[in-house]
C-alpha cells in the first residue's frame, strides 16, 4: 500500500498547486460504482469521500461524524490542514489503501497530516502515524541530504511540526553526520599525505553547500548542535561564510555606499536581513577555538551596520576585529558612513575598534604584572601596538581630505594613540598637513591645536625639511621644528647622539623602596617600554646620520679640489637652516599674525606643495 522511497533530490518539495489530484470537485467519485457519503473541504476544496474507510483509520473524522447533529452527516470542514490540500489526499489515499511513496519532500507533511487526523495505532494497526515515524527514524535520520529536505518542508507547515519533534530530530542527525564525515575524512587525510591540502579538505567540506538552503532560525539550530558536538570550527567557520554569501548577496556595493537606493533582486526584506546577520555572528565560534577570516568580519560589520543590526552584534565585531587590529589593512578601516550630513566613512566605529584593542593590551598587561618572566608578551603587545599606530597615521592621511570630515573627530582619532605608539611623527605629519590643506578655512587657534600634537623630535631628516618649508603649519610650529634640527645637528657634532637622555631613563627606572611590589614592577614596565621606543628612535636616528654622511664624503670628494673642507660644508649647512637667517641663508618666513584667516588659503608653498611627497 505505502512503500518508502529513497529516490529524493536536495531540494525543497514542488507547489502543492502542480501535484495531481483525485478528488477535486464535489461531483468526482473514488468509485465508480460506490456513491460517495460524505463531502470533506479542506482550503477551500471539496472532496466526495466514504465515511467508513475514513472513521476506520481517522479518530478526528470519527469523533466529528459522531458528534453531528444528525447521523446521516455528510458535510464536513477541516480548518488549517498541515500541508494542504495534496498532503490531504495522500492521507486520504492511505485510508483507501492506495499506492504511494513516502519520500523525505512528504513525510514531515504526513506526520503532522496524521497526528491532525488522530491516525495512531488505537484505531489501526500500522496506521499512518507509525508509518511515517518509522521513515523518519530509519531512513531520513541516516542521510544528511534527507534531513535537510524534510527541514526545507518543514517551513511551511504550522507550529505541530516542532512539537512532534521531527526539527530537532533532523538536527541532530545532520550534525551527527557531519562530525562523523569529518572523522572519516581525517582518517582518510593520513593516508594520502602525497596529496595536495585541497584534496584533503575539499571532500570534507560537501554539506555546507546543503545547509544554505536552510532557514536562518533551523540552520541556527543546525550550527548550534554542530558546535556542541563537535565538529571542527574551522569547518563552521566556512559554513558561515557561504550561508552569509548565499542568503545577503542582495546587499550589494551600491547599496552600502547608497543605502536609500532600492534593489528590485533582493530575495529578503531588511528585517530577514537583520535576524540573519544577528544570528551568523551569534554562531561565531570563540576567538581562542577558531581564526575567521578578517574580510569576512568586515563584511560582517558593514552589513550590521547597513541593517541597523543591534548595539551588541556591532560591538562583537568591532571586538573580534580589534583583537586582531595589527593585521588589518587600511581598506579594511574605509567603512563608508550611511548617515546623513557626516563624514563619507565611518570614524567612529574605527574609533571603538583602537580602543578596543588599547583595552585589550593594557588587560593582557595587566594579567602579565605577576612577575618579571612576562617581558616576552609585553615586548609583543609592543610591538602590535607600533603596527596598528602606522596603520592609524595611514588611516588619518586618507579621512583628512574628506570635506565634511569636523576638526573634532580627526582631533579625537589622534588622541585615540597613546604617543609610545609612534616611534616617529612623519605619518602623523603628513595626515594633519593634508588636513590642513583639505580645509583652508581653519582658524590660527584651530591650526595650533591640531599640529601640537606633531613631535618635533620624531620628525625624520625628510620630514623636518618638509615642515620647515611649509607655510600651512603656523609659525611658532616651524621655529620649533628649525631649533630641535639645529640641536640635533649639534649634537651629532658632539657625538653625544641622545646618550644623556638613555642614561637618564635607566636612571630614573630604579625602583623606590617606598611603592608597592605592584607599582615598582608597573613602574619598570613604563621605562622598558619607553627606553625601547627611545632605541627604536635612535636607530632611526643612525641610518639618517649614516646617508648625510654618505652625502657629506662624495661632496668632500668633489670639492676637495678647491680647498673645501668638512667642517666649512657643514658650518654653511648648520647656516643655511638657522632660526634667524644671515645673507644668503635662505628665504625669510612672512609673520603669521600678518596675513589672517583669509590670507593664509592664498599663500604660495615654498619648496614641496604636497605633504604626502616628503
Amino acid at each position: 500500500m505505502v512503500s518508502f522511497s529513497d529516490n529524493t533530490s536536495l531540494s525543497c518539495p514542488n507547489n502543492p498547486s502542480q501535484a495531481p489530484k483525485f478528488a477535486n470537485t464535489f461531483t468526482t467519485r473514488i468509485f465508480s460504482d460506490v456513491a460517495g457519503d460524505i463531502t470533506i473541504t479542506v482550503d477551500g476544496e471539496s472532496f466526495l469521500l466514504h465515511k467508513f474507510p475514513l472513521v476506520s483509520r481517522s479518530g478526528k473524522i470519527r469523533k466529528m461524524v459522531a458528534d453531528g447533529k444528525d447521523y446521516n452527516v455528510s458535510k464536513l470542514e477541516l480548518v488549517n490542514f498541515p500541508g494542504g490540500q495534496h498532503t490531504f489526499e495522500l492521507a486520504m489515499k492511505f485510508c483507501y489503501g492506495m499506492n504511494f511513496e513516502i519520500t523525505a519532500a512528504n513525510a514531515a507533511p504526513l506526520r503532522c497530516a496524521a497526528e491532525y487526523l488522530e491516525m495512531s495505532e488505537d484505531y489501526r494497526e500500522e496506521n499512518l502515524i507509525a508509518r511515517t515515524e518509522v521513515y523518519l527514524n530509519d531512513v531520513v535520520v541516516q542521510s544528511l541530504e534527507k534531513c535537510v529536505e524534510v527541514l526545507c518542508t518543514c517551513e511551511n507547515l504550522p507550529p505541530i511540526v516542532e512539537e512532534l519533534g521531527i526539527i530537532n530530530t533532523c538536527v541532530e542527525a545532520i550534525a551527527m553526520n557531519a562530525c562523523k564525515e569529518q572523522l572519516v575524512s581525517g582518517l582518510s587525510a593520513l593516508d594520502c599525505n602525497g596529496e595536495s591540502t585541497e584534496l584533503k579538505t575539499g571532500c570534507m567540506e560537501w554539506w555546507i553547500e546543503d545547509l544554505s538552503v536552510l532557514r536562518i532560525d533551523y540552520y541556527h539550530k543546525v550550527i548550534t548542535s554542530m558546535a556542541r558536538i563537535g565538529v571542527r570550527p574551522d569547518s563552521i567557520v566556512e559554513s558561515l561564510m557561504h550561508y552569509a554569501q548565499i542568503s545577503l548577496k542582495s546587499i550589494g556595493k551600491c547599496q552600502i555606499w547608497n543605502p536609500a537606493r532600492p534593489n528590485s533582486n533582493s530575495g529578503t526584506t531588511e528585517s530577514e536581513q537583520k535576524t540573519i546577520v544577528e544570528a551568523l555572528v551569534n554562531l561565531l565560534p570563540t576567538l581562542k577555538s577558531s581564526n575567521v577570516p578578517l574580510s569576512f568580519l568586515f563584511g560582517m560589520l558593514r552589513m550590521a551596520i547597513m541593517v541597523e543590526a543591534t548595539v551588541a552584534c556591532r560591538l562583537e565585531l568591532e571586538r573580534r576585529i580589534a583583537f586582531r587590529l595589527e593585521m588589518v589593512s587600511l581598506d579594511d578601516l574605509l567603512i563608508p558612513s550611511l548617515r546623513a550630513r557626516d563624514s563619507l566613512f565611518d570614524i567612529d566605529t574605527v574609533h571603538r575598534i583602537v580602543v578596543n584593542f588599547l583595552q585589550q593590551i593594557e588587560d593582557e598587561e595587566n594579567e602579565d604584572s605577576g612577575g618579571y618572566e612576562s617581558d616576552g608578551l609585553a615586548s609583543l603587545g609592543h610591538g602590535s601596538l607600533l603596527k596598528v599606530g602606522r596603520l592609524i597615521d595611514s588611516y588619518l592621511a586618507e579621512i583628512a581630505p574628506d570635506p565634511y570630515l569636523s576638526l573634532q573627530k580627526f582631533i579625537a582619532m589622534i588622541e585615540t594613540l597613546p604617543d609610545y605608539a609612534r616611534v616617529i611623527d612623519d605619518g602623523l605629519y603628513r595626515a594633519i598637513d593634508i588636513y590642513l590643506k583639505a580645509h583652508p578655512m581653519l582658524s590660527d587657534h584651530e591650526c595650533k591645536k591640531l599640529c601640537k600634537f606633531i613631535d618635533c623630535q620624531k620628525l625624520s631628516q625628510e620630514a623636518t625639511n618638509h615642515a620647515a618649508q611649509n607655510e600651512r603649519l603656523p609659525v611658532q610650529m616651524a621655529i620649533k621644528v628649525l631649533y630641535f634640527e639645529q640641536l640635533r645637528l649639534k649634537n651629532a657634532l658632539c657625538g653625544s647622539s641622545g646618550d644623556g637622555f638613555l642614561s637618564q631613563k635607566i636612571s630614573s627606572g630604579v625602583p623606590s623602596a617606598a611603592m608597592s611590589p605592584r607599582d615598582n614592577y608597573a613602574s619598570l614596565r613604563r621605562e622598558n617600554r619607553e627606553l625601547k621606543l627611545e632605541i627604536s628612535r635612535m636607530r632611526v636616528r643612525l641610518s639618517e646620520l649614516e646617508k648625510e654622511q654618505v652625502v657629506m664624503k662624495r661632496g668632500m670628494m668633489e670639492k676637495s679640489g678647491n680647498g673645501k673642507t668638512f667642517f666649512t660644508s657643514l658650518s654653511k649647512g648648520i647656516g643655511r637652516i638657522g632660526i634667524f637667517s644671515g645673507p644668503g641663508g635662505g628665504k625669510r618666513r612672512k609673520p603669521r599674525g600678518s596675513e589672517g584667516k583669509s590670507g593664509r588659503s592664498r599663500r604660495k608653498v615654498v619648496g614641496r606643495e604636497e605633504a604626502s611627497h616628503f
